[in-house]
């Protein structure tokens, strides 16, 4: 699985990269997300409810970030298991300021096996570009108006 979008936010590149380094804000916006623990440093073990059609279940992720340019750009990598299977996926994130603030470019890949797999591609890309939505609009209200994805 493929997925590339831009979101905006009505801030600055250095409080953008501050609120995407907030562990709280993180857990707070990431749709289903019950824990976000650090485990080391920009590391972290997250537990995740995610449903696809009618396969719900619980993952635990590592999270690691890695690659950081602060405030321009850092890498993401998730290693997820569950019930449901498995996804491993990585994010690349990059902060470009704007006239209005800065937009946030995301680019990502995944794998994800299992029952979860078993559910259809088209599903599981709907699921993952909602989530995203979701997850930068919530984050977008703590800096000001709307975000909007392309």
């Amino acid at each position: 699985m493929q997925l590339a979008a831009t979101y905006k936010f009505p801030a600055t590149p250095q409080q953008v990269w501050t609120l995407l380094m907030d562990p709280e804000a993180i857990k707070s916006c990431l749709p289903g997300c019950k824990e976000l623990r650090p485990t080391g440093e920009n590391r972290y073990q997250a537990e995740i409810t995610i449903g696809v059609a009618a396969v719900t279940g619980t993952f635990t992720s590592t999270v690691t970030l890695s690659e950081l340019q602060p405030p321009q750009s850092y890498r993401l990598s998730v290693d997820a298991t569950g019930k449901p299977g498995f996804a491993k996926g990585s994010a690349t994130v990059v902060l470009k300021p704007t006239t209005e603030g800065t937009a946030v470019d995301v680019t990502a890949s995944a794998e994800v096996g299992g029952l979860v797999a078993r559910v259809g591609q088209r599903l599981i890309d709907g699921v993952a570009r909602m989530t995203m939505d979701r997850f930068f609009g919530c984050l977008a209200t703590r800096l000001g108006p709307a975000v909007s994805g392309t």
